[in-house]
Parts: C-alpha cells; sequence; structure tokens
C-alpha cells in the first residue's frame, strides 16, 4: 500500500510535466487544492469524497479584455470515498487529470468572482461504490462545473462550490455515474 501511494504521488506530481510540458515556476506548481463533498442524487446511502490536488496554469490566457479574462489551468488530483451501507464499508481511491478552463473577472479587485468547468479522466481503484451501486470499468470521465471567490494578497486564496458527474460515458454497462457537490479550497503561489 505504501509503495502504491509513493507511486501515486510520483506520477501525480510527473504525469503533467511529461505529458504537457511548459515553462513554470519552482517544482512547476502553481496552487494546490482540497476538496470534500458528498453525492446528492443517489437513492441509497451518501457516499463522502475527499481529495487533494495541484494545479499547473497554462502560460497565457485564451482571452482577455476589460472586464474578463479566460485562462487556463491542469488539475490532477489524488482522492477517497467511503461509503456505509447494509453490505459493509466501501473504499474507492480516485486518481485524476483534468484540464479546466476558468472565466474570471479582470482586474485587481478585493474579490474576483469566477465560474469554470473541466472534463477528465479518473482512474477508480474498485469498481463497487455501493452495494446497489456497481460500475463496469476503473475508467472514468470526470466533468464538473464550479462557481468561486479568489480573494487576498495576490489572489492568494480562493473558495468554490462544484458540482462534478463521473461515469464512463457508455463504455461499457452498467454505467450508473455518480455526483457529487464539493466545496473546494484553493492556494495560489
Amino acid at each position: 500500500m505504501k509503495k502504491q501511494i509513493l507511486i501515486s504521488c510520483l506520477s501525480l506530481y510527473l504525469a503533467p510535466h511529461l505529458l504537457f510540458a511548459q515553462e513554470s515556476n519552482v517544482l512547476g506548481i502553481d496552487s494546490v487544492s482540497i476538496e470534500a463533498g458528498s453525492t446528492f442524487s443517489d437513492k441509497d446511502k451518501d457516499t463522502n469524497m475527499g481529495r487533494l490536488g495541484v494545479q499547473w496554469n497554462w502560460n497565457e490566457p485564451l482571452y482577455k479584455n476589460n472586464s474578463i479574462v479566460l485562462k487556463g489551468y491542469w488539475d490532477a488530483s489524488v482522492g477517497y470515498w467511503h461509503t456505509e451501507d447494509s453490505a459493509g464499508t466501501h473504499s474507492v481511491g480516485d486518481f485524476g487529470i483534468t484540464p479546466v478552463l476558468r472565466l474570471q473577472a479582470s482586474g485587481s479587485e478585493k474579490f474576483v468572482p469566477y465560474v469554470e468547468l473541466g472534463i477528465g479522466a479518473h482512474y477508480l481503484t474498485e469498481k463497487t461504490i455501493t452495494q446497489n451501486k456497481q460500475f463496469s470499468t476503473n475508467f472514468q470521465f470526470g466533468d464538473h462545473i464550479a462557481a468561486g471567490i479568489k480573494f487576498g494578497e495576490h489572489d492568494a486564496f480562493a473558495i468554490a462550490y462544484r458540482l462534478q458527474h463521473l461515469s464512463n460515458a457508455g463504455i461499457d454497462h452498467p454505467n450508473p455515474g455518480i455526483n457529487f457537490h464539493q466545496i473546494r479550497l484553493e492556494y495560489n503561489f
């Protein structure tokens, strides 16, 4: 287990650098994040989740004018899902990489509102999520939408509410999918 965690952490750091080489700051990491949430549409038990992430900003904004900026970043994450039901405890590891687009207000205001969306790839360590929910593949697509606010000196902090859906997009069946609502905290270097 320790070896798997070490390999996962190393992969989390190296994958974006190897796949998407770009200029960046020291260690290449532009921000770190923590997320927590739970399912909201399952008829059976809630699945709770937590996730740690690191982000690499794209070098240039995709669009910019006096009032808005459209930016992008890569989000690499490691997460854990937990459910307790009548069949027992179900634990799932979640490894993801997601390109994200963020539309935010321009300027240097105290609070900078933003919205974002992303569609990426996730690998789940288990297919059984709950007694009544089983995925057919470990590979899942993850998409999310979010609204948040950046604040603090040099916009160092951000908080957001996210809705995330994961499913295999019909690659195989069953494909029940899972929906989370999450709170995300972010620190920008």
